[in-house]
């Protein structure tokens, strides 16, 4: 969805309200591509504070399925976006680089909220997905999930120094 400012960048003190619908369905980088679940409208207040320089705030919610980092299995995320951002409407696209000012959303007047509400998405992406705390994940071996069982492969140090270490440590489990 594009929102041209020309209207608010007119007026000094003037303020628009904006919901609109987000057109985005997957997230795309470098880990992969992820499909949105569920997103929120996306509910913008744009306020110019004087000398061609707006103010955005805005609050969205978009929901991605995400493989759990362990297991692999689907876990639905739900990642808010709080937006905060000042626009500089005197400055032009090659000046805004050359600044390192990467709002690649905002074209002369025309702001992409898809594009804002991606950014958020990935500054807010989680570290790591795990499907539930106590996540076993799966056997190195077999590749079978290890939370719906063992899976029957025997258990082996992956590093013979370490061998001693989980010799003590089997032995508290039987205990």
């Amino acid at each position: 969805m594009q929102i041209h400012l020309s209207d608010v960048t007119s007026c000094e003190g003037k303020t628009i309200q904006v919901s609109t619908e987000l057109e985005m369905e997957t997230v795309s980088f470098q880990m992969g591509e992820f499909p949105v679940l569920k997103k929120e409208p996306v509910d913008l207040v744009i306020t110019n504070t004087g000398n061609k320089v707006l103010e955005l705030t805005g609050n969205t919610c978009v929901t991605v399925s995400i493989p759990c980092d362990r297991c692999l299995e689907q876990v639905k995320v739900e990642i808010p976006c709080h937006i905060e951002r000042k626009l500089d409407m005197k400055l032009t696209d090659e000046e805004r680089v050359n600044d390192l000012d990467e709002s690649n959303y905002l074209t002369g007047m025309d702001l992409d909220v898809d594009r804002l509400v991606y950014l958020e998405v990935l500054m807010s992406w989680p570290l790591k997905v795990l499907c539930r705390d106590d996540c076993k994940g799966i056997c190195s071996q077999c590749g079978k999930n290890l939370n719906d069982g063992p899976c029957g492969c025997a258990e082996e140090p992956k590093d013979p120094r370490m061998a001693a270490i989980s010799d003590i440590f089997s032995k508290f489990k039987e205990v």
